[in-house]
């Protein structure tokens, strides 16, 4: 056997154990657990809560990229149990956005309802920021097997097609925050990787129609 199949096979048997599951879970929650251990011993650097608020948007992007690369790897590596993962990522996915939504809300706004709606309708970063962020909590509410039974799976298909567009909005909400910094290296990375993902099933769909 090649060592890429074996590996591949390998990668696959590993995703149908018992404890995947689990261990998939315990590393999605740590970003979270070494950001409330830093928060709770001071270790945020001089402005703790523009810390919280950057680093929620990271993990934010980060998680989406996962979340992305699920369906690729899964039909690449043969490890069809990979999809078993997706719902839990993509929940962790909407955990880290609203946590990055909370920290904007919570250090930089004080909780002022008002403030907020008007600085979400004058800063266009914030606002395409939000526009993703109600995307991702329409896919996270109807994630659950009882809601995909009752929109019908072609139609829960359909709405979830939206991640697609809140990886758009995502990178465009991280574009507009670094310009003002004219620092787009990170901006680069995570478009080039989500790029790279979408690409994948764009080529995917236009070879099973040709």
């Amino acid at each position: 056997m090649h060592p890429g199949q074996a590996a591949a096979r390998a990668f696959a048997e590993y995703c149908r154990h018992r404890y995947a599951k689990p261990l998939v879970f315990v590393l999605a929650l740590l970003p979270f657990v070494n950001l409330l251990w830093a928060a709770l011993w001071d270790q945020l650097g001089a402005n703790p809560a523009e810390a919280l608020v950057r680093a929620t948007g990271d993990w934010t992007l980060r998680m989406l990229c996962v979340v992305l690369a699920v369906t690729p790897l899964r039909v690449l590596t043969g490890a069809s149990a990979l999809a078993r993962f997706r719902r839990m990522l993509g929940l962790f996915t909407y955990f880290y956005a609203l946590l990055h939504l909370l920290s904007y809300s919570g250090f930089d706004m004080a909780f002022d309802l008002a403030d907020i709606s008007r600085d979400i309708l004058k800063r266009p970063f914030i606002l395409v920021g939000f526009a993703a962020f109600v995307l991702l909590t329409s896919l996270a509410l109807t994630s659950f097997n009882r809601v995909i039974k009752a929109l019908g799976a072609r139609n829960w298909q359909r709405l979830h097609r939206a991640v697609y567009v809140v990886a758009g909005l995502a990178i465009l909400h991280f574009f507009w925050m670094r310009s003002g910094k004219n620092d787009y290296a990170e901006v680069a990375v995570y478009a080039g990787v989500l790029m790279a993902l979408l690409g994948w099933r764009l080529w995917r769909l236009l070879y099973e129609k040709a």
